[in-house]
């Protein structure tokens, strides 16, 4: 699929020279460059940011919980009251 969305930066001259010269090394646009160094910096950053990572013993304490049975708290219990009033209109 053919890219189709612009996205506009300015830079700093001294930026953009860097940025040239990184590209020519590589054998690629500026552009091409920019666009995969931020690409990677991204999927790094989003990778980083959305996992979850447990110790041996919280992953164990967690593990323990989620094969307990479930039993709702009172707080829950009226909520889901509440819920069922609304839902039947009362």
């Amino acid at each position: 699929m053919a890219p189709n969305a612009r996205f506009d930066l300015k830079l700093k001259e001294d930026e953009k020279e860097l940025f040239a010269q990184a590209a020519e090394l590589m054998g690629t646009t500026t552009a091409g460059f920019v666009r995969a160094a931020a690409k990677g910096k991204a999927r790094m950053l989003v990778e980083q940011e959305t996992r979850v990572t447990l110790s041996a013993h919280d992953f164990a304490n967690l593990a323990a919980a989620l094969d307990l049975p479930f039993t709702p708290n009172k707080a829950l219990k009226g909520a889901l009251k509440a819920a069922g009033a609304v839902k039947r209109g009362a």
